[in-house]
């Protein structure tokens, strides 16, 4: 499976791109770094300066329809700055209209919200997006992660980096899912 892993050329928190990054290359798939622009990302740790990494793909030019799923890493900036972009926005909703799983932790349904994709879901984040997600129609839930399966897509959100393990167990098992499901 090609998994794409969406992100801003800053802010991402490293290990919310790492680990699940791992996870996917551990599980045998192909996970593809797609960013706003070319070049390499700069991530961080909180707020400190961390790794770049180089972009594989740029959002414009790459496809959802390419792709078998979606992560979206957190970090503060990196999903306020994808809000920000139509084409990032658009790649992520293109993903729902698809019916393929995507994963999303920490700040990173900021992005979700903007794609107008959370409504009539549940699903958890960062406890300050609370208030965004219940605006935006969806249902918060205090939980290490939630799988959500309203819609033709599964969403696999979490909170933060400490319940990244779950995190990555619970998207690799949902992507193996849908993969094994018939077209």
């Amino acid at each position: 499976m090609r998994i794409a892993f969406l992100t801003a050329p800053e802010g991402v928190e490293q290990i919310e791109l790492t680990d699940p990054w791992q996870a996917v290359v551990d599980a045998g798939d192909d996970p593809v770094l797609v960013s706003t622009k070319s070049g390499r990302i700069q991530a961080f740790n909180h707020l400190d300066k961390a790794d770049t990494f180089p972009v594989d793909e740029v959002v414009g030019e790459a496809t959802a329809e390419s792709f078998d799923g979606l992560v979206l890493p957190g970090g503060v900036a990196n999903p306020d700055a994808l809000r920000m972009d139509d084409r990032a926005v658009s790649f992520v909703r293109d993903f729902f209209d698809l019916g393929r799983p995507v994963a999303a932790i920490c700040h990173a349904p900021w992005t979700l919200v903007e794609a107008d994709v959370v409504s009539d879901r549940v699903l958890t984040s960062w406890p300050s997006l609370r208030t965004d997600i219940g605006n935006a129609g969806g249902t918060w839930v205090d939980e290490q992660v939630r799988i959500c399966e309203e819609g033709p897509n599964t969403l696999i959100t979490s909170r933060k980096p400490d319940d990244l393990k779950a995190f990555c167990e619970a998207l690799i098992s949902e992507f193996a899912k849908s993969s094994a499901k018939p077209a």
